[in-house]
Parts: C-alpha cells; structure tokens; sequence
C-alpha cells in the first residue's frame, strides 16, 4: 500500500495529540508502508515544531529528537508537481495551495491520505481520494 501524509498528521505525532487517523496512519508508516508527501511538507513540520517551541509545546531538545524520530520514518519527500494541477485542485475546492499539494499528490499517485484537516479531507472524498482512517 502507498499513503500520501499530510502535515498534519505529522505534526499530531510529534505533540501526542491522540487521534484515530493519526494513529491509523502511523501504524502504517511503521509498517513500512509506502509513504509519501510533497517536498513542502519538510518545510510545513519544521515550521510547526518551531511554533511548537516559541509556545511552550517543547523544549528545543525535545523538538530535535521528535523531528529526528519523523526523519528516520522512510517517507519519501516528492519532487514538485505541476503548479496549474495544484492551483486547479486549489480554487475548485477552495483549498490553500499548500493543502491542495497533498490532494494533488494523492490524486497523481492514487493513494489514500492521511489528514487531520476537515476541508482537505472534504475535498479529497470529492475527488475520490480514500482517506485513512475514515
């Protein structure tokens, strides 16, 4: 099986937020389970670690060994898709253009997704996208 993994689960993992799709998605991923997400989402975790220090959610060691933990997980960081593919997904859906890089994704691979996000998730089952966990 190959997933597409949104931020958004990532980052649940790495403050131990409990959630059904969360847990679904990294018991797949430690399966070693086909993983994927777009390049954007190195930049998406890191940034939400960062936040994650500045508001108190984790010492700067802590945020290390949680992104270290993420970094040893074989996800495999895609290249960059077609930028109109994303910028269509985007307004039908009125997505933001980082969300819809992970529809888009799903869509180019045919694979399921794994998101916490209601609006992604509402446009991805429109789309066809099977959603992990649901």
């Amino acid at each position: 099986m190959t997933l597409v993994l949104d931020v958004s689960v990532a980052v649940a993992w790495c403050f131990d937020e409990s959630a059904p799709v969360a847990n679904a998605a990294l018991d797949l991923v430690e399966r070693r389970e086909r993983t994927l997400a777009p390049l954007l989402l190195w930049f998406e975790l890191h940034n939400a670690v960062l936040m994650g220090i500045r508001r108190g959610r984790a010492t700067s060691d802590r945020a290390g060994e949680l992104l270290a933990r993420i970094e040893q997980m074989s996800i495999q960081l895609m290249p960059l898709p077609r930028s109109g593919d994303v910028l269509a997904l985007s307004q039908r859906h009125r997505l933001t253009f980082y969300d819809a890089a992970y529809l888009e994704l799903a869509l180019r691979e045919k694979a399921p997704l794994a998101t916490l996000d209601d609006a992604l998730a509402r446009a991805a089952a429109t789309e066809g996208v099977a959603l992990i966990g649901a």
